[in-house]
């Protein structure tokens, strides 16, 4: 362990206290071992294993950092509006919003649990076998093809060059002169 600048001496008491001040808080006992945390750390403390891994707080806050999937943000009013003039009782409308959300998370997750892991396999293996194509034949061939047909690129552009450029740039400046002037009667 390398000691800087900063660095501060904690002080640990393993012995057994047999006081009452050890379970102030409710039955819970103090954790004596454990040093209070400095101004910088406050900030950056970090929760348990068991609470970072929840349902509730995403490991990975960015999962569409390029929005390919924004047309799939549904909510429920979005499915399901109902107009002024013909209502539902208000109860029903809560528990039909509540139920509509709980089993639109919970299908995905179920249909994530089951389609997830074979789909990205057969992605993975469908793109490793797209790109050793393109890398190994598409690509080489592609070349071979150019480069054998160089003489024929040469002549198109000269044809382009002789016959097609020239006569659309004439037929451009004769039907340049013409106007058309729109007027109301």
């Amino acid at each position: 362990m390398m000691k800087g600048e900063d660095s501060e001496e904690v002080e640990i008491d393993l012995e057994d206290a047999s006081g009452s001040d050890e379970y102030d808080n409710e039955g819970e006992p103090e954790t004596l071992w454990r040093a209070p945390p400095a101004l910088e750390e406050e900030e950056n403390i970090h929760t348990s294993t068991l609470v970072e891994i929840s349902d509730t707080k995403p490991l990975i806050n960015v999962r569409d950092p390029r929005g390919i999937n924004d047309c799939l943000k549904v909510s429920f009013e979005d499915v399901i509006a109902e107009p002024v003039s013909v209502r539902s009782g208000d109860r029903v409308w809560i528990w039909s919003n509540a139920l509509f959300e709980v089993s639109r998370v919970w299908a995905y997750r179920i249909f994530t649990v089951l389609l997830a892991i074979p789909v990205s396999i057969f992605a993975g293996l469908l793109f490793a076998i797209l790109s050793c194509l393109h890398i190994w034949m598409v690509g080489p061939c592609s070349q071979c093809i150019q480069i054998g047909t160089r003489w024929l690129q040469r002549m198109w552009n000269i044809v382009l060059d002789i016959i097609v450029r020239p006569t659309l740039t004439s037929a451009g400046r004769c039907c340049g002169g013409f106007s058309i002037h729109l007027a109301k009667e």
